[in-house]
């Protein structure tokens, strides 16, 4: 009996499907929350953009600079590896700009904080937001939110300082800040003072500071171990009140001056678009707020991509994006195949602050493939061209992973129309390179796809290669 199949009949080439449409897409209709309107008063998206370009102009000339004289085969921008500007560097851009050396520090630290400039190791480069920097208001803006996040780091903090301390008043700042945007107007410091005090005081209660220090009446103090220092309660806050509002002022998100602070526009806006993402993260659109990343991951993988993203959107609103980059990456190195295709598509929702982590991924086996296509997309390569940075093993892989992420969670006909995307011309060239890339789910992927295909000859071809990787052959 002959196969209406050739063996080696082509396979034809189309793109893969999202990961996110692996199972049957299910999206349960619900009321959508209308879309919210920031405060009255608050100026049009394009005139809160020009004056985010007004406030990063003097980065972006600096930003612009590296990346005609820091392009490739040019000098190391930095000494250190550690993106610190090198003495040499910073020499000729303040002699090309006519600026001094400290000023061009600056304004080359507010360019990274703003993600204008990229730094891998000795070498500079532009980053997406100053490509896009004259025709994309919300890039612009997304740059000065970038900068108005990290605050902290851009004006030294006060000498003689408990870190501890420090650590609390930043961690306070949120709340003063929503005060001084619902006051609309100035409010003097001395009011200031006493609301960072109380929720200094919060902090210190959430965490049962005690003394363990030595009581009067209680044995020889000598045999009691050293305490840790910890934030002296008589310490006082006033000076990091007044670095922390010079530090918003330095990156335009308030006024400070005569006694009393005011948000800037600017900062009213940013204020506002926090507390909106709290309010999303609370609504939860599918309801995964408070599961860990695994949890979460398994929440949206029977949802359609856009609804998914919502839900990342949420679940990385609500916890510091470093702990939720690391509980992404743990639960990419799992088992579960469309867990780590799903991880990776979260991963893209988080963009830029999750470069490190996805860069050192690049060191195991089961998540380069997955680390190359994420920095290859956000180095601003076309989604479309972006499997190109794979090498044909490296795809090889890929394919079989997804294989098995469809075969565990998809049904046959989408496990059949994967088998269409795989970059082999050929299904004995396809079965050889599948075998020669030692995927440790191999063997299922295949028995899956045998038992999936309609052609009995293409099915017990599929099988025989799925025993002899069985028998180790």
């Amino acid at each position: 009996m002959t196969s209406r199949i050739p063996r080696d009949s082509r396979l034809r080439l189309v793109r893969p499907r999202p990961l996110a449409a692996a199972p049957a897409a299910i999206e349960q209709r619900r009321v959508r929350r209308p879309a919210p309107r920031p405060p009255e008063g608050t100026p049009a998206p394009a005139e809160l953009a020009g004056m985010a370009r007004s406030v990063l102009a003097a980065a972006a000339r600096v930003a612009r600079w590296a990346d005609r004289a820091l392009g490739p085969g040019g000098d190391s921008a930095t000494a250190d590896g550690k993106a610190t500007l090198s003495g040499a560097t910073a020499r000729r851009a303040a002699q090309a700009l006519g600026l001094t050396v400290d000023q061009v520090r600056a304004d080359w630290d507010t360019a990274r904080l703003a993600g204008l400039i990229e730094v891998h190791g000795d070498s500079a480069r532009p980053g997406w937001r100053l490509r896009a920097w004259d025709r994309d208001d919300s890039a612009v803006l997304r740059g000065w939110v970038a900068l108005c996040d990290a605050w902290s780091l851009a004006c030294p903090e006060p000498e003689d300082h408990e870190p501890a301390a420090v650590a609390e008043v930043v961690t306070a700042m949120p709340q003063v800040l929503s005060f001084l945007q619902l006051s609309a107007g100035p409010v003097p410091v001395p009011q200031l003072l006493d609301l960072l005090e109380q929720r200094v005081t919060e902090l210190r209660t959430e965490r049962c500071e005690v003394d363990y220090g030595p009581r009067p009446g209680a044995p020889d103090a000598a045999v009691a171990p050293e305490p840790r220092p910890a934030p002296s309660a008589d310490a006082p806050l006033q000076p990091l009140l007044d670095w922390a509002l010079r530090a918003l002022a330095s990156v335009g998100a308030l006024t400070y001056g005569d006694g009393q602070a005011t948000l800037t526009p600017l900062g009213s806006w940013a204020v506002w678009v926090k507390l909106e993402q709290i309010c999303v993260a609370a609504q939860s659109p599918a309801g995964n707020i408070e599961q860990g990343a695994e949890d979460m991951l398994r929440g949206c993988a029977r949802l359609r991509p856009a609804a998914a993203r919502a839900e990342y959107r949420a679940w990385l609103a609500a916890r510091p994006v470093g702990s939720a980059v690391t509980e992404l990456i743990a639960a990419a190195r799992g088992e579960d195949a469309l867990l780590r295709g799903l991880a990776f598509e979260a991963l893209r929702v988080v963009g830029a602050p999750a470069e490190p982590e996805v860069r050192a991924a690049l060191d195991e086996p089961a998540l380069r493939p997955y680390a190359l296509l994420w920095l290859a997309e956000h180095d601003g390569v076309d989604p479309e061209d972006a499997h190109e940075v794979l090498t044909r093993e490296e795809a090889t892989w890929l394919w079989v992973d997804t294989a098995a992420a469809v075969a565990d969670h998809g049904e046959a006909p989408l496990l059949l129309r994967h088998l269409e995307t795989a970059v082999q011309p050929t299904v004995p060239a396809l079965l050889a390179e599948i075998r020669a890339v030692g995927h440790p789910r191999t063997v299922q992927v295949l028995v899956a796809l045998a038992a999936a295909h309609p052609d009995p000859a293409f099915a017990k071809a599929v099988r025989r290669a799925a025993f002899q990787v069985h028998k180790g052959g």
